[in-house]
């Protein structure tokens, strides 16, 4: 249970590079299958952290533009595909 809260405290970077590294870890090959699977858990909950901070993030940026009177204004992002 304490890995959970654990993982819920790093930040993106953190949980970027754990990421990384539960992958480098299965694709090398250096775990046995029970390890594999934890790891697999692990990397399932780290990807939805880093999903909901994503998201999260995204609600929060504008942009900003020319009004067309000299001036600015805010709008929301816009990504593309949406």
């Amino acid at each position: 249970m304490a890995k959970k809260t654990e993982e819920n405290t790093l930040g993106f970077e953190a949980a970027l590079k754990r990421l990384e590294e539960i992958v480098a870890s299965m694709e090398a090959g250096e775990v046995d299958l029970d390890t594999m699977i934890a790891l697999f858990e692990e990397g399932q909950r780290l990807v939805k952290q880093c999903n909901a901070t994503l998201n999260d993030v995204e609600k929060r940026i504008e942009k900003i533009v020319d009004d067309g009177k000299g001036g600015v204004a805010v709008e929301p992002l816009e990504l593309a595909g949406e």
